[in-house]
């Protein structure tokens, strides 16, 4: 064997994943909401991207090109390049500073009355309530303190044994403060537990009797649903029982919850799925979130006209990106509308029928039926959702396994949860289905099901076992 230097050729294949293409990857699994912001960015680093007009019914997602006028901004096609526009005044620029709000343009609004009419945290609230209920410097002292120590639910952080060693004063003047704080807007604040919090409450509503306190004081027992023993314990009857629980039910258990909830976020869907009136579907991409995004042609024609070669070169790779990103974005479109239409036609059952009638479908099968890669798929369906006429579904929702019947027949994981749910909603108080009742149900109905699986599913559905379905549905009659 020799050891010397030689030349092989040999060839073989790889696949680089450049700038662009990692680009048009990561837009194929954003969300039209995640992409708009995306885009936003871009048009910051690119100015040859612009918003065109979004309005139009069918509108694409992308263009190419439009005629440009020039903007108030823009030099005009004879103007030189250096002309100073320091001097020009644009009403929009003020309007983008101000956050949005054209300050020169507000007509009778009162930007400083809508700052003081946002809503109080909850702090704010009871430092409120506070100055008013207590005069004494040192009442005033142990209320500000017992508000620091809330946690957002309202409830104390720490015991009033603890702020009153930290105060240095005696436990009693800060429970005498806490007990009158206890009935404060709104009410059960600056409780040490849930017993604690709900008698406050209850006390307001004049129904804290002897057979409610002992209810409190055994919430450990209702929440195993021994309802025999909280019966002899609080001296009532089944009827009475279940009005008690029915009235704490009504309580609300964090108080200051609502203080400190944030703002609900509405799903916006990405994919609209209409009935067209001969019965037919319609698949479009969302267009209230999907802005139509132009390339400015004329604006790089008259900059790279006197521009010096360096220049030149970053304009033309600018522009350049700009392209790309357009038919990075068109492609996207068209895969999202291939993937959903898909769908639509896979689960058209369930769209005509309801759930009960969702079949099996995995990834897999989308993307043989497309010819795409099953990483696509996932992609695309990842996070982005689909208004229909059954409501506002995410794309996975489709995606069910599979569940064997008795006569070859599959069904999907999601249709069988969904008769377990409703088999529990009809049973009766005397007949209580359990798993293996579930079971064999489901297997008269030609679904190969094992009483394992049947448990699984009603856990995931949150459905308490036989026992105590048998309990609360005693007490409720």
């Amino acid at each position: 064997m020799s050891i010397a230097p030689r030349l092989d050729l040999r060839q073989n294949q790889t696949l680089v994943m450049t700038p662009q293409l990692r680009q048009a990857i990561q837009l194929l699994q954003f969300t039209n909401l995640e992409a708009t912001q995306f885009l936003d960015e871009e048009m910051e680093r690119n100015p040859f991207l612009e918003l065109g007009d979004s309005d139009a019914a069918g509108s694409a997602p992308t263009g190419v090109d439009k005629p440009e006028e020039p903007g108030p901004l823009d030099p005009e096609p004879g103007a030189a390049l250096d002309t100073d526009f320091s001097n020009v005044y644009d009403v929009g620029a003020v309007s983008d500073q101000a956050g949005g709000v054209n300050l020169f343009d507000m007509d009778d609004e009162d930007p400083i009355g809508r700052i003081a009419g946002r809503p109080l945290g909850l702090r704010d609230y009871l430092e409120h309530q506070a100055r008013l209920a207590f005069s004494d410097p040192i009442d005033r002292k142990i209320a500000r303190a017992l508000i620091a120590a809330l946690e957002p639910t309202g409830w104390l952080a720490e015991p009033p044994e603890a702020i009153a060693t930290a105060l240095q004063l005696g436990i009693g003047r800060v429970e005498k403060v806490r007990q009158m704080m206890r009935h404060f807007d709104p009410t059960g604040v600056f409780a040490c537990d849930l017993a604690d919090c709900l008698s406050a409450q209850l006390a307001e509503r004049n129904r804290l009797d002897p057979a409610m306190a002992a209810l409190l004081r055994h919430l450990d027992l209702l929440a195993r649903r021994e309802y025999r023993t909280l019966m002899t314990i609080c001296g009532v009857d089944e009827s009475d029982l279940r009005d008690m629980i029915d009235e704490i039910r009504r309580l609300d258990p964090k108080p200051g919850a609502r203080f400190e909830a944030e703002e609900v976020r509405v799903l916006i869907p990405d994919v609209v799925v209409r009935r067209n009136p001969d019965g037919e579907y319609l698949v479009e991409l969302n267009p209230e979130t999907m802005p139509r995004v132009l390339v400015r042609r004329g604006f790089h024609a008259r900059m790279v006209v006197k521009a010096t070669r360096e220049t030149k070169q970053f304009l033309n790779e600018r522009m350049q990106a700009a392209n790309f990103l357009i038919r990075a974005l068109e492609a996207r479109a068209q895969t999202i509308l291939r993937v959903a239409s898909e769908i639509v036609r896979l689960q058209e059952g369930f769209f005509r029928h309801g759930i009960a009638y969702l079949r099996p479908l995995t990834l897999r099968d989308v993307a043989q039926s497309l010819e795409l890669h099953e990483s696509t798929i996932s992609r695309v369906t990842a996070n982005k959702s689909m208004a229909t006429p059954r409501g506002i579904l995410e794309m996975r929702f489709f995606f069910t396994a599979a569940l064997g019947g008795a006569d070859g027949e599959i069904h999907s994981a999601s249709s069988v949860r969904y008769r377990i749910a409703a088999l529990v909603e009809q049973e009766r108080p005397e007949a209580i289905l359990s798993d293996d009742a579930l079971a064999r149900i489901l297997q008269n109905e030609g679904i190969d099901i094992a009483r394992r699986t049947v448990a699984k599913y009603r856990e995931a559905l949150r459905i308490p076992g036989s026992a105590q379905r048998r309990r609360d549905k005693s007490l409720r009659g």
